[in-house]
């Protein structure tokens, strides 16, 4: 059987979940703004909810029709095959987007495809199962989310420091920058060590979505026998590539440190990674070996309202000069003028947002 799915992610990383759905076995992919259409087998579903790191959900498509009034939407709605995602207790959730359309109103469209599912008795449901609706120019497209929770929650970190980037966003990074997964990393601005698990996790081949659950696994057309093959894929030595990569997350707050190295712990990394309190100042790297400097220096929430960065910038890359020169870097950026204070050679990757503040993603060598 054949899916029309959509994987969600945030703009400007497309390029990377296609090169994460190539990986995968997927070849009919097609980059959108804010995700990646592709059609996929139903193991290459289910294994693209556990393996993709940088995509925020995936969502199959389900139906398509023209719908000027609700009387369309309706007829096409009774056509729907909804008893292939909900059980008599499962109910439906709906979230309904419309543009350049005649039918304007969320919440009546949203009534009239309640109607169309039926009575549902959801006592005894975990969760209601999501059904995404999009309706631009009097064109539906309804969608069934295959995921549950949002792929970037991995299931290790249940405590954050202020404005902590998303695991997703952490993951592209990486990739991005082309670390190869055996040279040392460090992170000087780790936080609640985001960066460095994720770097742990993908130098262990881990699947970020080992240890959770998914929506399809609740439909009555989820078939055990193809789950049960994707998963035994997961049974494999999570050791390191050789050689074996060190990781440094350093952070200059005594609470982020300690946050870093609960996260660790729950993700069964700590043995890979060397987490400290330590300022930018103190930051280096092992001796005569080249490695790679990833990092989100702070802006936003994490920092005091008025405060003058550009003297943490021009310590940042005196510093990297002094002790780090030849390593690669990875800046995650608010601000590009801010760049030029670190006096380093970076050039743009990909520009996203991160906490609904946009950012660039820069890299280079010392």
């Amino acid at each position: 059987m054949r899916h029309q799915c959509f994987a969600v992610c945030a703009p400007g990383i497309e390029h990377l979940v296609v090169r994460e759905l190539r990986s995968l076995g997927v070849r009919r992919v097609r980059p959108l703004h804010g995700g990646v259409t592709y059609d996929a087998t139903t193991r290459q579903l289910y294994a693209s909810n556990v393996w993709l790191r940088t995509a925020t959900r995936v969502l199959e498509r389900v139906a398509r029709f023209r719908a000027p009034d609700f009387a369309h939407l309706e007829r096409a709605a009774a056509d729907i095959p909804w008893d292939a995602w909900l059980t008599s207790d499962r109910p439906a959730s709906f979230r309904v987007t419309t543009t350049g359309s005649r039918l304007y109103h969320t919440g009546a469209i949203e009534e009239r495809l309640q109607r169309a599912i039926g009575n549902r008795d959801g006592s005894t449901a975990a969760d209601p199962q999501l059904m995404v609706v999009r309706v631009v120019r009097d064109e539906v497209t309804v969608s069934v989310d295959t995921s549950g929770q949002p792929l970037y929650k991995r299931g290790w970190r249940q405590e954050t420091t202020r404005a902590s980037m998303r695991e997703t966003l952490a993951a592209a990074m990486l990739l991005e920058a082309g670390w190869d997964a055996t040279q040392p990393l460090l992170d000087p601005f780790s936080g609640s060590g985001t960066i460095a698990i994720e770097a742990a996790l993908l130098a262990t081949d881990r699947a970020p979505g080992e240890r959770r659950d998914f929506a399809f696994e609740q439909w009555p057309s989820f078939q055990p026998g193809t789950w049960a093959s994707v998963r035994s894929d997961l049974v494999r030595p999570s050791t390191p590539k050789s050689p074996t990569p060190r990781i440094i997350a350093t952070d200059r707050d005594e609470g982020a440190v300690s946050i870093a190295a609960q996260n660790a712990t729950r993700a069964g990394v700590t043995h890979m990674i060397d987490i400290r309190r330590a300022s930018v100042s103190e930051m280096s790297g092992p001796p005569d070996i080249v490695g790679w400097v990833v990092t989100d220096p702070p802006y936003g929430r994490r920092v005091s309202k008025g405060a003058d960065r550009r003297d943490l910038f021009a310590r940042f890359g005196d510093v990297a000069r002094m002790n780090l020169a030849g390593w690669n870097v990875g800046l995650l950026v608010d601000d590009l003028r801010l760049v030029g204070h670190a006096h380093l050679e970076l050039s743009e990757r990909f520009r996203t947002d991160n906490g609904g503040i946009p950012v660039r993603y820069l890299t280079g060598r010392v």
